[in-house]
């Protein structure tokens, strides 16, 4: 659909003088009006509707929708002459949907029409987008040259300009034909999607591809928790009728096989809109780089729709001193020595890698020249060095590997806390009921990382106030003398309120026998655990077999405990993953090879006992960034660049000597 608005300038004086003078001649007018339109726009097929919605003592003011494959103009005039006003009619203007209905609440205040009657006339009367981020935009006309001249600026450019070349190429059509093709856009960079989609829709525009000069921005998430609906969806492309749909899919690639099928659910649920509107709507796809899984799983679902891809490429270093050179000339300032050296030795750049380099060297150069009073001050990136980044933390604990039954178990005691809220709204009594936990599982399955990560998601949702993580082991607890212990649990309850006191080997407070110290420990911990339940959450964890001798020990402790977490053993494949996670919070690679030699490894390593899991993982990484190093510093120094930092080979990779000799023995012999 395409909306207009048109001023019309009255030379008719006689009623200009009734608009200043006579309310009641200007009410009368106004019910006419209302007659006129309604009766004239019910003679009109559904593809076009016209209303006055607004006047003063020198014009009127009209918008209209047009929902057709031809700009008509023969209904207009024909409802100019309707209405019975002499005068002049402005060139009418493409508006957003917004500017449209405000038009029309406009018209309703002035008593010349309803707002909701028309809307159900246009069929947008249920018009809404509730899960989905959602606004409007109107691209300016540009000619051809500006379009090239423009799209030079871009490290898409060559992708692109293949693309408007076949679109300048093309016969222009005095009406909209559909659209033979879609397009997918694959950059991280937020401005550089948005002003590549701009250039795509100019040159459409201009060649009559596309009947709009409107395009909606829709940002997708398919986070379990943004679930965008598919009528919402369907509501948009309704509304986008003879224009543009611009998908920002904003999101990272998803290994987790729960997670996984609900993204090929919600995707299947986003194609099925795209193809039913192939042909009414042009669809601009836009992925970050990294979503190549994703991209495939669009791909599976669009069938014959045809998508073109402009991909950012990486250009060499040639071609990123001249593109930082264009964006110092953009600013007035001289490009420099420092600006060029930032590039190092890499010879591959996007324009993320460019524009975080030129903005630290211009922050640097507004600091040391033009405002030099604080040439001293270190920025917030140097600061940030020396702290853990924080992040989100419910997305961090989704993104680990594997622990299903773990976020499962998380979702149902967010979902349980905030159940309580609701029933309290309602005028239900809520209870506050116990939150305390049990981690079980063997080394390296992530139990102490998880739990540093759920007091923070606690206190984001709610749940604790401070979302503090205080440690504890039995010598955290159990004191050297008769009467201490109590004494040091309960300072640790009172270090730990508002947050998550984490007990961890909490089988180590079993004694040998009864009513030693370590009882004393447990007996505490119950009490205390009782009286501070709407502050604090415990959470004991160890190893399986051990932790049900723990639980047995006091008849209270297993009843005060809402949910039980297993932590199980990660399979090869698992492993696998989060060596390539482990990897990328490093910037590193991992080669074809090096996997197939972790996976032999993590077979032969998984029947060991007392196997690490994660740990494992990790100590192999370390172990193989330093074999990288040792590689690199002999190798040719002309010879390295930035992939070859970056990557991981199957000869960085050392197996445990276990493994070579092939100590390894499981079953009978």
């Amino acid at each position: 659909m395409r909306f207009y608005e048109l001023k019309y300038e009255v030379t008719d004086n006689k009623w200009k003088e009734m608009i200043r003078k006579d309310r009641d001649a200007v009410q009368d007018w106004c019910y006419r009006i209302k007659d006129i339109t309604e009766e004239y726009n019910d003679e009109r097929n559904e593809t076009e509707k016209y209303y006055l919605y607004d006047f003063s003592p020198s014009d009127v003011s009209i918008a209209y929708v047009l929902d057709g494959n031809d700009n008509d103009t023969e209904g207009l005039k024909k409802y100019l002459d309707a209405i019975g006003l002499q005068g002049k009619a402005y060139e009418p203007c493409e508006i957003k949907f917004e500017s449209f209905r405000r038009f029309l609440r406009i018209g309703e205040r002035r008593d010349i029409l309803d707002e909701d009657d028309e809307l159900v006339k246009i069929g947008l009367e249920d018009f809404k987008y509730g899960s989905l981020r959602f606004e409007e935009g109107l691209i300016n006309e540009a000619d051809s040259n500006a379009v090239y001249k423009k799209a030079e600026e871009y490290l898409v450019s060559r992708d692109l300009k293949a693309e408007l070349d076949r679109i300048y190429e093309g016969s222009s059509y005095e009406r909209f034909m559909g659209h033979p093709v879609h397009y997918l856009i694959s950059t991280d960079n937020k401005e550089l999607r948005l002003e590549t989609c701009k250039l795509l829709i100019s040159a459409l525009f201009e060649k009559q591809r596309i009947i709009s000069r409107r395009y909606s921005l829709i940002e997708i998430s398919l986070s379990p928790w943004e679930r965008s609906r598919k009528n919402d969806l369907r509501s948009i492309y309704k509304n986008c009728t003879g224009g543009t749909a611009v998908i920002f899919f904003n999101g990272s690639e998803n290994n987790e096989e729960d997670r996984a099928t609900g993204d090929r659910e919600e995707i299947r649920k986003i194609t099925s809109v795209i193809k039913e509107y192939s042909n009414r709507v042009l669809t601009i796809l836009c992925l970050p780089k990294e979503c190549s899984k994703t991209k495939e799983k669009f791909y599976d679902n669009l069938g014959n729709c045809s998508f073109i891809e402009i991909d950012e490429k990486h250009v060499d270093k040639k071609a990123a001193r001249a593109y930082l050179k264009k964006m110092a000339d953009k600013n007035g300032i001289r490009a420099d020595k420092k600006l060029y050296a930032a590039l190092g030795g890499s010879d591959a750049f996007l324009t993320d890698d460019l524009v975080d380099i030129y903005n630290e060297w211009y922050s640097k150069n507004l600091r040391s020249s033009i405002f030099s009073q604080y040439k001293e001050m270190i920025t917030i990136k140097e600061e940030k060095k020396k702290a853990a980044p924080e992040g989100d933390a419910y997305e961090e604990l989704t993104q680990m590997i594997g622990l299903n039954e773990v976020k499962r178990v998380t979702d149902n005691a967010l979902s349980f806390y905030k159940a309580q809220k609701i029933f309290a709204d309602k005028g239900m009594r809520a209870e506050r009921t116990s939150m305390h936990m049990v981690f079980t599982g063997n080394p390296g399955t992530a139990k102490t990382t998880v739990a540093r990560l759920l007091s923070r998601i606690f206190r984001d949702n709610g749940v604790l106030s401070k979302g503090h993580l205080v440690e504890v082991g039995r010598s955290d607890l159990v004191g050297r003398y008769v009467g201490w212990t109590a004494k040091i649990v309960k300072e640790k309850f009172v270090q730990a309120n508002g947050g998550i006191l984490f007990v961890d080997e909490a089988y180590s407070l079993v004694d040998d026998r009864d009513g030693l110290y370590g009882d004393e420990a447990i007996n505490t911990i119950v009490q205390e655990m009782e009286n501070n339940r709407d502050s604090t959450i415990v959470i004991f964890a160890g190893y399986p077999d051990k932790m049900e001798e723990f639980l047995n020990k006091n008849p209270g402790l297993r009843s005060r405990i809402a949910f039980h977490m297993h932590f199980d053993d990660y399979d090869t494949e698992e492993l696998i993953k989060i060596s390539e996670l482990m990897a990328d919070k490093q910037s590193l690679k991992l080669t074809d090879d090096a996997r197939e030699k972790l996976k032999d490894i993590f077979d032969h390593a998984r029947c060991t006992r007392d196997f690490g899991n994660g740990r494992y993982v990790r100590n192999i990484l370390e172990k193989a960034r330093m074999a990288q190093a040792n590689r690199i510093v002999k190798m040719n120094l002309d010879d390295i660049d930035r992939d070859t930092v970056r990557t991981i080979c199957a000869q960085d990779i050392e197996a445990p000597e276990i493994f070579n000799n092939r100590a390894v023995r499981i079953g009978f012999v």
